[in-house]
């Protein structure tokens, strides 16, 4: 199951994190950064992004281009420029940059090259990768539900207190009954902890791996409830209750 979830954190940041270019031999370091949108590895962009620049220390202003056209001017540091692709053509772009030092000195940039598409092409791109990957998720989360539920039956039957094996998954121990219980390899796991189903009071909790000396912790203080249950005295109604059935055996 944290194979499941790695692949699907690697899914979503392939499909919208903002796409890496090589860098070349310029003086003027150029890099684009997605702050809202879609963007793809084959350089397939959509919506809110940001170009930064790195240069010489004595960097006085910068102007951005894409193309031929200048989108801006950025007299201070930081030199950065942000833009909405839905604001220019559609089609492939290039994206550079021309700093001027203080001694007056021009520096020019790597480009980047991009293709801006519409929003509708971005969902689209991203739904092919995630939909089948979100599928996956959920299957899993079917199967370590029926896991729960096979195993809950083989727990039950165990005495109050008896030692239990709790497997690579480690074990936890339930928020409601204080019971505790082994985890299943194949839970869907939150990062936080795996989503498990109590097999002895039914709930469903996120719980976290609990060391071994706790949970032995936990058998013992299960086995000590149930005897001070066994030795704790009558109340009244249930002495009186109890004399009753007994007297049904009384012979006359």
């Amino acid at each position: 199951m944290r194979t499941s979830l790695l692949l699907l954190f690697c899914a979503l940041s392939f499909a919208f994190a903002a796409p890496a270019f090589a860098q070349d031999d310029a003086e003027l370091k150029l890099r684009l950064s997605r702050t809202f949108g879609y963007s793809s590895g084959a350089g397939d962009i959509q919506g809110l992004f940001t170009i930064y620049v790195a240069g010489p220390e004595d960097l006085v202003k910068v102007t951005f281009y894409l193309d031929e056209e200048a989108m801006g001017e950025v007299a201070q540091p930081p030199f950065e420029l942000r833009f909405n692709t839905d604001n220019y053509p559609l089609g492939v772009h290039t994206i550079s940059a021309i700093g001027l030092t203080s001694a007056g000195r021009e520096v020019r940039s790597n480009e980047l090259r991009v293709k801006f598409v519409t929003a509708e092409e971005g969902f689209q791109a991203g739904a092919r990768i995630v939909l089948p990957l979100l599928g996956v998720a959920f299957a899993a989360i079917i199967f370590s539900s029926l896991l729960a539920f096979w195993g809950s039956g083989k727990l039950k039957q165990l005495p109050l207190g008896a030692p239990r094996n709790y497997g690579v998954a480690g074990g936890a121990i339930c928020v409601r009954c204080g019971r505790p219980f082994p985890r299943h390899f194949f839970s869907l796991n939150l990062l936080i902890g795996k989503l498990e189903r109590c097999p002895f009071c039914g709930k469903w909790a996120i719980v976290a791996a609990v060391p071994l000396e706790k949970l032995r912790a936990a058998e013992q203080a299960e086995l000590e409830g149930a005897q001070s249950v066994m030795t704790a005295p009558l109340s009244e109604g249930e002495a009186l209750r109890k004399e009753l059935d007994n007297s049904r055996y009384i012979d006359l």
